[in-house]
C-alpha cells in the first residue's frame, strides 16, 4: 500500500518537471587559472596544431590493428616437476625417539628434515636438558639432532616443558568423595 502512495507522489507532474530541468541553461565552465590563459590564447592562434592533435592518424591505426597478443598460462605439470627435485634434495634423518602406539593423536613421523625436530624429539630434548643440563649441553644436542647451535640455544632458553606437581592435602580428616 505504501509503495502505491509513494509512486503517485513520485510520478505527479513528472513531465512538467522534466521540461523545466531540460529548459534550464547549462552551467558554465569554471574560470581558468590566469597562468594558463596565455597558453590557451597561443594554442587558439595555431589552429594547425589543434587539427593535428585531434586528427586520426590512419597509418598508425592500421599498424595497431595488426598487433595481436596471445597469452597462455604455463602448464601446471611443468611447475610441479620443477619443485619436486628441491624437496628431494632436502636431507632427512630418522627420528631419535618415538612414542609407543598413537597417544593423543600424534602421528608417527618416519623421517625428519635435518635442522628440525619432531614434537616428541623436542619434548625429549627439553626434558633431558631440564634433568641433566651438564650432560645434555646445547652443543651436544645440536650435534646429536643435526641442529643449528644458535637455534638450539634459543630452544633451551625460551621453551620449558610443563612440570606437574601433585600437592597432597594438609589434613586427612576432610570429607572426600569416594569412588564407587
Amino acid at each position: 500500500m505504501g509503495g502505491r502512495v509513494s509512486r503517485v507522489f513520485r510520478n505527479f507532474n513528472l513531465e512538467n518537471r522534466v521540461h523545466r530541468e531540460i529548459g534550464k541553461p547549462k552551467p558554465s565552465a569554471a574560470p581558468r587559472h590566469p597562468s594558463t590563459k596565455d597558453f590557451v590564447d597561443k594554442m587558439s592562434k595555431h589552429s594547425e596544431i589543434n587539427e593535428t592533435i585531434h586528427q586520426k592518424d590512419e597509418p598508425l591505426a592500421i599498424l595497431l590493428r595488426t598487433v595481436y597478443v596471445n597469452s597462455v598460462d604455463p602448464a601446471q605439470q611443468d611447475l610441479k616437476q620443477k619443485d619436486v627435485p628441491a624437496l628431494m634434495e632436502e636431507e632427512r634423518r630418522l627420528p631419535k625417539s618415538r612414542l609407543q602406539g598413537n597417544p593423543s593423536g600424534f602421528s608417527d613421523v618416519q623421517n625428519v628434515p635435518k635442522g628440525k625436530l619432531s614434537i616428541v624429539e623436542a619434548l625429549t630434548v627439553l626434558n633431558n636438558y631440564k634433568h641433566s643440563p651438564k650432560i645434555w649441553t646445547a652443543e651436544k644436542i645440536a650435534q646429536e639432532y643435526c641442529l643449528d647451535l644458535k637455534h638450539t640455544k634459543a630452544l633451551l632458553e625460551f621453551f620449558i616443558p610443563f612440570e606437574v606437581k601433585i600437592i597432597p592435602p594438609k589434613s586427612e580428616d576432610k570429607k572426600r568423595i569416594k569412588a564407587t
